[in-house]
């Protein structure tokens, strides 16, 4: 009786923490407020001296409709389509074949769980966790985990562009020498803008379009530059190059936030995994004194009571140590 409870208590934990975390954690964690900075940036005119009050009109007029288009572009919905998603991840997989697995993933764990004994609940608990939150669990971590690849080797990518230029090459050879030789999955995405050049589609909405397939600041950034240098013109290597100090900058002060925040990070990891230590080491020393959490009402409503305190508690202090520019 004690080891089944101690699965439904298990098991209910775990798909309340995957719908918490598909659910709620977008709207503490400050997603919201970082996509409505991004926009206030794209929607930022910038100073463009021209010589000719028509010249400068014209271009200005040109200017503030390519950042519309843009602004308009980078605008996501609040739920993305799944395949969005699968792609922001890396995965190759259709629609199709990520559902597919995820429901095999489903009836796998709870036929494991309703052959165990552990009774029907219990089972459909364990398989709504395994079908939906941790497929979904999954495509964030790997959507994070490219992103950080991404950026780590972008700046690298943006020089190679600026040096190419500078050298007299054309912007779509130095696109292609990145798409060669960048690591991934810099690489890849390139390729993917060369490629949706070739077949006819303007430079400026290819580039603009690496936004959608990696959402962040600095490739939405780099989108913004090359739109209007091909629709305005300009010094593209300038531009670029202002843009390569821009990406380092902020690759520092990310860094240096990172390295601020990491004492805080550790103390919330501590004492929110204080109490769950400490509940398994009375576990294995005195079995009988901890077990009335479980085994009268008043211990499960204590239980019940605790789990939605320490929830809010880590809630609150990850929105706390979360920071975004």
């Amino acid at each position: 009786m004690t080891i089944q409870t101690l699965a439904i208590f298990f098991m209910v934990t775990v798909a309340i923490g995957g719908i918490a975390w598909v659910f709620v954690y977008p709207l503490l964690s400050g997603e919201r407020h970082a996509e409505q900075r991004r926009a206030s940036v794209a929607r930022t005119e910038p100073a463009v001296r021209t010589t000719g009050r028509h010249q400068q009109k014209s271009r200005r007029e040109q200017v503030e409709e390519t950042l519309k288009e843009i602004d308009v572009r980078a605008r996501k919905p609040k739920n993305l389509p799944l395949e969005m998603k699968i792609d922001q991840a890396g995965l190759s997989w259709s629609k199709r074949q990520f559902i597919l697995i995820a429901c095999g993933l489903g009836l796998l764990v709870f036929a494991l769980m309703f052959l165990s004994g552990l009774g029907l609940l219990p089972a459909l608990a364990a398989s709504f966790a395994a079908a939906v939150g941790l497929p979904l669990w999954s495509l964030s971590y790997l959507k994070k985990r490219r992103e950080k690849k991404f950026l780590e080797s972008f700046p690298d990518a943006v020089d190679v562009i600026v040096r190419g230029i500078k050298s007299g090459l054309p912007l779509v050879d130095s696109l292609r020498i990145n798409a060669a030789e960048a690591p991934e999955p810099v690489k890849s995405e390139f390729r993917t803008i060369v490629e949706t050049q070739t077949i006819g589609i303007p430079l400026g909405d290819a580039c603009a379009k690496l936004y959608e397939r990696m959402p962040l600041p600095e490739a939405n950034f780099f989108g913004i530059v090359i739109s209007i240098q091909q629709k305005s013109g300009g010094n593209l290597a300038e531009a670029l190059g202002n843009l390569s100090r821009v990406l380092r900058d902020r690759k520092k002060m990310k860094a240096k936030i990172l390295a601020m925040s990491m004492e805080a990070k550790a103390s919330a990891t501590i004492i929110g995994a204080l109490p769950v230590a400490v509940a398994v080491l009375v576990y294995l020393t005195s079995p009988e004194y901890i077990q009335l959490l479980w085994t009268t009402d008043i211990g499960r409503l204590m239980l019940a009571a605790c789990a939605v305190w320490m929830s809010t508690g880590v809630f609150v202090m990850k929105k706390m140590i979360n920071f975004d520019f």
